[in-house]
């Protein structure tokens, strides 16, 4: 019996698998800590960038150094792995930026965990003393912010310190000043509301990135239907989603016998009335523009134009959304009622081109933050980059108005938070206190990484920084131009405090718990019966 008791009793079904203690623990941050070498060296103002060969038929390229961009791309299968991915994720939606930092500093936790492991040291006691350094390196984080917001022109140099620091690390790096003042002009025009979606991205081929421009206005990438004005003033504007292609006749799997071509013609005939009547009841809306989702037919393309009525069609969906938003009208679908429908309304709409695309553009629209930012560029892959680059920063500076505090950057703000976490570790007793010297370690590989991803020489630049904070020198950081070290603030490399506190927070809880997990259990595969009844 004895023996019997000593076998192992498997619980799981056949084909589950299950991996334990120190093997799921070593699986776990070979995982993460692989994730984190992936992106790392896209990380600072010298970072690299990755190119993604998408495995559709068309295969497409991606060239990007946006971390939560690179790791939606990828397939993952590790389960710690997918952990940093969606922290990620979360990152890029709740501040815009920081992406690749929060993953980075998850991972060298993981690393510095995987090491104290290696000397017996207890998970909980790790977390333990990591809880304690997070909560110190927020304080310090808090206390070394500044609040400009009572003083304009100073919180303006701030947003626009903000503006280039972000886009430092990206494609628009070169031309920094004019993307950076075109961000601040866009997010000014929202007058603290940080509704993004206001603000419309027009990619256009040609031209090099310093041909981008803010128009103040709303551009629409569609063209105005045949013998209609091609310039509006005042104009009232229905925004439909309807099928105004019933000119054709449309019977599918049916069939109609007819003795004579005169009752094709009737059927027709009717077709168009309906249609007629249609237009309308479209008309007594007492509008002079119309601009519908779907398609609009020739039949009532023609009867538009008769009325002297403006008619745009396929308006894509997040083109409509957007018009309805900046023009103050709602999207209807049905005509009966004109007095319960909201019109939109703008000053102006015309034609305008850009390079050799003819677009609408409405300006004078009821929103008045409404703005369009038209980017060029020489190639696709360019341009979406700029894009999402424009879109980092425009996040940022959106949670800056929302957030005031700024925190300095090139990795100072890392320095003074693993300084005070150092100091802690030297007040206090016991293995937490090693759990918290290796936190501090993790945030100062941050600017280690900055500086190694420049070519430059890591080690003595972070030992010359580490001595420039010890003297209290607290704005210090790296001047990655040069090289060398130097005052953050005389350079202007300025961050947002909401930014760095969420990837301080998210990295520290996604680590921890990582590290609690001490048991992988993998589902067993779904059986694949065989159809013996093909319908």
């Amino acid at each position: 019996m004895a023996s019997l008791s000593m076998a192992p009793v498997n619980i799981f079904k056949h084909g589950a698998d299950e991996e334990k203690a120190e093997t799921a623990r070593l699986s776990s941050f070979i995982g993460a800590i692989a994730i984190g070498d992936l992106v790392k060296s896209t990380l600072g103002p010298k970072g690299m960038d990755k190119i993604l060969l998408g495995g559709g038929k068309g295969g497409t390229v991606t060239v990007t150094n946006d971390g939560a961009t690179i790791l939606k791309a990828i397939g993952v299968d590790n389960p710690a792995a997918k952990v940093l991915v969606d922290m990620s994720k979360v990152q890029d939606d709740e501040v815009g930026d920081g992406t690749t930092s929060v993953t980075v500093l998850a991972a060298e936790l993981l690393r510095e965990a995987e090491l104290l492991i290696a000397k017996k040291i207890h998970p909980q006691t790790i977390i333990s003393g990591w809880r304690k350094a997070t909560q110190a390196a927020r304080e310090a984080l808090r206390e070394a912010a500044v609040d400009h917001s009572n003083d304009k022109g100073r919180f303006q140099e701030d947003l626009l310190n903000i503006a280039r620091t972000t886009l430092s690390s990206k494609l628009l790096t070169h031309h920094k000043d004019h993307f950076a003042q075109l961000a601040v002009d866009a997010v000014d025009r929202l007058k603290g509301s940080g509704n993004l979606e206001a603000i419309h991205i027009i990619k256009k081929l040609g031209g090099s990135l310093t041909d981008s421009y803010l128009d103040e206005g709303f551009l629409l990438d569609k063209k105005i239907g045949v013998n209609q004005p091609k310039r509006l003033e005042n104009v009232k504007i229905l925004i439909a989603n309807t099928g105004m292609d019933t000119d054709k006749i449309k019977i599918f799997g049916s069939r109609v016998r007819v003795d004579s071509t005169a009752k094709v013609a009737e059927i027709e005939m009717a077709e168009k009335e309906k249609m007629k009547e249609k237009v309308d009841r479209i008309l007594q809306h007492g509008i002079n523009c119309f601009i519908n989702r779907q398609l609009i037919y020739n039949y009532p393309e023609q009867l538009f134009a008769q009325a002297g009525v403006m008619a745009i069609e396929h308006a894509d969906f997040a083109g409509v959304e957007r018009l309805a938003l900046v023009t103050g009208g709602e999207i209807t679908s049905t005509f009966d009622h004109p007095e319960m429908v909201k019109l939109g309304h703008c000053k102006l709409i015309e034609e305008v081109m850009i390079g050799e695309d003819t677009l609408i553009h409405f300006s004078g629209v009821e929103m008045g933050e409404a703005c369009t930012v038209v980017l060029r560029g020489a190639t696709q892959q360019i341009l979406d980059e700029a894009e999402r680059s424009l879109h980092d920063a425009l996040c940022v500076l959106a949670q800056t108005v929302k957030e005031p505090r700024t925190v300095f950057g090139g990795g100072c703000s890392e320095m003074l938070m693993a300084k005070v976490v150092t100091d802690l570790a030297n007040r206090t007793a016991g293995k937490e206190a090693v759990a918290m010297e290796s936190f501090a370690k993790a945030l100062r590989m941050l600017p280690t990484i900055i500086a190694d991803n420049a070519g430059y020489d890591s080690a003595d630049l972070i030992a010359q920084l580490r001595a420039a904070h010890q003297e209290n020198k607290t704005t210090f950081g790296l001047n990655m131009n040069e090289g060398t070290v130097g005052d953050m603030s005389e350079l202007g490399i300025t961050e947002s405090f909401q930014v760095k506190r969420q990837v301080l927070l998210s990295a520290a809880e996604a680590a921890e718990m990582i590290l609690r997990v001490d048991n992988i259990i993998k589902a067993a595969p779904r059986k694949r019966v065989p159809d013996h009844h093909p319908c």
